[in-house]
């Protein structure tokens, strides 16, 4: 086991992955597998990171889940006005507005919370 410095060592450990995946818990293997993860993780975050979700798209996409309807955030967001606006991004989300919609729509602050988004 060492780290994974270069391309060539993470397509070795995914290799050695996939081959030790299905390990019975506690065994050594097992153990590898695990440790195997978090080093897979980690070089996997650096070299191919992932961008959040836009705010926007994600209230879409859990609507879409939830199958609600445009006029069913209205009193998360403060109308449905209001809801269309933020929808069709003619008015940024609001503090208060992002903890009504964590609530309502289950959805973690840290997606609809960005640099771009976020007004007081």
């Amino acid at each position: 086991m060492k780290p994974i410095k270069t391309e060539a060592d993470y397509k070795l450990a995914l290799k050695r992955l996939e081959k030790i995946f299905d390990a019975s818990t506690g065994t050594p293997k097992s153990d590898e597998a695990d440790i195997l993860e978090l080093l897979i993780d980690e070089y996997e975050k650096k070299h191919y990171p992932i961008d959040p979700p836009d705010p926007i798209e994600a209230i879409k996409i859990r609507m879409e889940e939830m199958r609600l309807k445009q006029v069913d955030p209205a009193n998360a967001i403060g109308g449905e006005s209001r809801v269309s606006e933020i929808l069709n991004r003619k008015r940024k989300l609001t503090v208060k507005m992002i903890c009504n919609l964590t609530d309502k729509l289950n959805i973690s602050p840290k997606v609809l919370i960005s640099d771009y988004q976020l007004t007081r």
